[in-house]
């Protein structure tokens, strides 16, 4: 979080920013601290970003836009410094199968108090606490002991952060990405139902029930050339990004609206 107010600082200075666009695709997540300080950055002070409710009272707390929220080691406030533009500015938050945990926390907060228009595809799915317990100096027990929801309540387990407006990586659709809920035995939410899985190569069956490989899925009527052509990897921020070109044609269009309405 501090590294982005630096840098947001730095956009600041190079000319008025007339909107901004939050890249957390295929980002897995960091510190929750971080998340809280990042969403902070863009947040009115004091809002409530993300709480985590599990079977304990100790399991059950609150993250607000506050310093003792996000500071970690450190007396020094950076969320401060941030701009006063940047808490106004259009934006747009990035999100894919990829973003998980920390960046599904800040897609949700800054969604949730409509700071931001979520845009790409819906994201991993990882909404569960984990809490270390040391046995002694070689070895620890992981527990999963809460989980994080939004601002509104939305649960984050399994279902993960759904755009506002949905954008495929590529015209032609995106790349098949496994999600929290394609996990065996993963942490389901207690009376609703299961996220829907993500249809991989190893789930999608024929009509007789039978697991359908590449092979016979993909390829039985193509040319053996073309079934073997193997598809470039998708370059984030690269010239063909295209979920990175509909953010910005989405800033340019909030623009307009924004000085027409002056």
């Amino acid at each position: 979080a501090a590294s982005l107010v630096q840098h947001l600082d730095r956009l600041v200075k190079q000319g008025e920013l007339k909107g901004l666009i939050l890249d957390l695709r295929n980002d897995p997540g960091g510190l929750l601290n971080g998340a809280v300080g990042v969403s902070a950055a863009f947040l009115p002070p004091k809002a409530l970003v993300v709480s985590t409710d599990g079977r304990t009272d100790d399991a059950r707390r609150k993250y607000f836009a506050v310093p003792d929220d996000y500071l970690r080691g450190s007396r020094d406030d950076y969320i401060r410094n941030v701009p006063a533009s940047i808490k106004t500015v259009p934006m747009v938050v990035l999100v894919n199968g990829g973003s998980a945990s920390a960046s599904e926390i800040v897609a949700g907060a800054l969604q949730d108090h409509k700071r931001a228009v979520v845009m790409g595809t819906q994201s991993f799915g990882k909404g569960s606490v984990q809490t270390i317990l040391p046995l002694n100096s070689n070895a620890a027990i992981k527990l999963t002991t809460a989980r994080y929801f939004t601002p509104s309540g939305r649960s984050i387990q399994a279902k993960g952060i759904v755009p506002d407006i949905v954008v495929e990586e590529t015209p032609n659709g995106s790349r098949e990405r496994l999600r929290e809920a394609d996990l065996d035995r993963h942490l389901v939410n207690a009376g609703e139902p299961d996220a829907p899985k993500s249809e991989t190569p190893a789930s999608r069956k024929d009509p007789a029930g039978k697991p359908r490989d590449k092979d016979n899925r993909d390829n039985k009527d193509k040319p053996k050339d073309e079934a073997d052509e193997v598809k470039p990897a998708f370059e984030i921020a690269g010239k063909d990004d295209y979920q990175l070109a509909q953010a910005v044609n989405l800033l340019k269009g909030l623009q307009i609206l924004q000085n027409s309405a002056k």
